[in-house]
């Protein structure tokens, strides 16, 4: 390791426990999406900025997404620049503000909303997801900043808004209407997903359809089916159906746990409200993660194909409409930011990296669809929307070691 780089290690041995107060200033302003019955993110956002200017990193911007929805009237997204040696690419760390809702409150044995510490961990409802990852950035650049010992390359800290309800005022705002933020050749790393030893780099995501199916057939008295068009037995044989394409699209690549696709009936909507009542109405969703190597299009060509069959043997309408659909590129096993990384984990960790493929979504998916190479990556033990989340305080230094180590070579 060289000089310059034990003082920055150095530094955050010695200041890691301090980001527990940064993580109870964060946890203690609530960021939830108005879907989940929350205001966003704007209070939070500014703790966390007026913490940043107090503690010496001034340059900040803010590229905000207009939501009327929420008081403040927009969903901020800010960006803190920690000016490097070069500029022929950046270092960034994205995380988002926002969290989820707490759940069944009976199931904590702590204040959600307000940091305990206890053994080495704090808990609370966003310690880990994603404010571990946040925090962890943060802490890199100050060990840079406090220091005065300028970076080899710029970092850039991004705080989002939105990632758990789709991005859309988030991380897909950002790429639709400020296109020039990132540039090809930055590192980009998401400390929103990982594993409790720090060893895999996630570069894939399994390309995910949220499908919506409305069977409409024809009302009537359960004891006389003749007259009606069972709406819940067509639909049934169609969520087999669904299911059933696990075995159409069967390829299976090993980047990915489980390797083969999913397609999975999920939620059921009510339709009558009497068991005598045969349904002429009925509405249930699958989710489905699909291998890359097969497209959107391909499933949708297929999916179809099943829906005429049951409409035919049963005599319905069915109308399918899709809550979700993302194609997702990889990022090369080989891209700069993966070796990089890996050489971070090395050094730091002192184990070897491993790449992998996840079948949830990230926000690096559109980051990859536009050429960007991103990775997520984190040491955690994925706690994100379980009751008593938390976040073992020790994984927030050596992650933030792990970026100061790339952000010093």
């Amino acid at each position: 390791m060289s000089e310059e780089f034990n003082a920055l290690k150095t530094y955050i041995e010695e200041h890691t426990h301090d980001m527990v107060e940064l993580e109870s200033l964060l946890t203690s302003n609530p960021a939830l999406a108005p879907e989940n019955g929350g205001d966003g993110e704007s209070k939070k956002c500014a703790a966390l900025e007026e913490y940043l200017k107090k503690n010496g990193i001034t340059r900040i911007e803010h590229f905000d997404a207009p939501d009327s929805r929420v008081s403040s009237g927009v969903r901020p997204n800010m960006v803190a620049t920690i000016p490097g040696n070069k500029d022929d690419y950046n270092i960034w760390v994205c995380a988002h503000l926002d969290v989820v809702p707490v759940g069944e409150l009976s199931l904590w044995n702590t204040d959600p909303w307000k940091v305990t510490e206890k053994d080495g961990k704090i808990y609370g409802r966003g310690v880990e997801d994603n404010q571990q990852g946040l925090v962890s950035g943060v802490l890199a650049a100050l060990s840079f900043v406090k220091q005065h010992i300028l970076p080899e390359h710029t970092i850039k800290l991004l705080f989002m808004a939105d990632e758990e309800v789709g991005s859309t005022y988030g991380m897909n705002y950002l790429l639709k209407e400020h296109k020039d933020l990132f540039k090809k050749e930055d590192l980009i790393l998401i400390p929103d997903g990982g594993d409790s030893k720090g060893e895999t780099i996630e570069v894939s995501e399994k390309n995910i359809a949220w499908f919506k199916f409305h069977t409409i057939g024809k009302q009537c008295h359960g004891s006389r089916p003749d007259l009606g068009k069972n709406a819940k037995l067509a639909a049934s044989d169609l969520a087999l159906r669904v299911n059933d394409m696990e075995n159409f699209f069967n390829k299976e690549d090993t980047l990915f746990d489980p390797p083969y696709s999913t397609f999975q009936p999920t939620m059921q909507l009510q339709n009558v409200q009497g068991i005598n009542m045969i349904p002429g109405d009925d509405i249930f969703c699958a989710d489905c993660r699909i291998n890359p190597c097969y497209t959107l299009d391909e499933v949708r060509t297929e999916l179809a194909k099943r829906v005429k069959a049951v409409e035919e043997k049963y005599g319905v309408k069915i109308e399918v409409s899709e809550a979700q659909a993302e194609q997702s590129l990889p990022t090369p096993v080989d891209a700069p930011v993966v070796k990089a990384l890996a050489e971070a984990i090395k050094e730091v960790h002192g184990i070897d990296a491993k790449t992998i493929g996840i079948g949830g979504g990230t926000v690096a998916a559109g980051l990859r669809n536009l050429g960007f190479n991103a990775v997520v990556w984190s040491t955690m033990d994925e706690l994100a929307h379980q009751p008593n989340e938390y976040a073992i305080i020790e994984n927030i230094g050596i992650d933030a070691m792990t970026i100061a180590y790339m952000a010093s070579n």
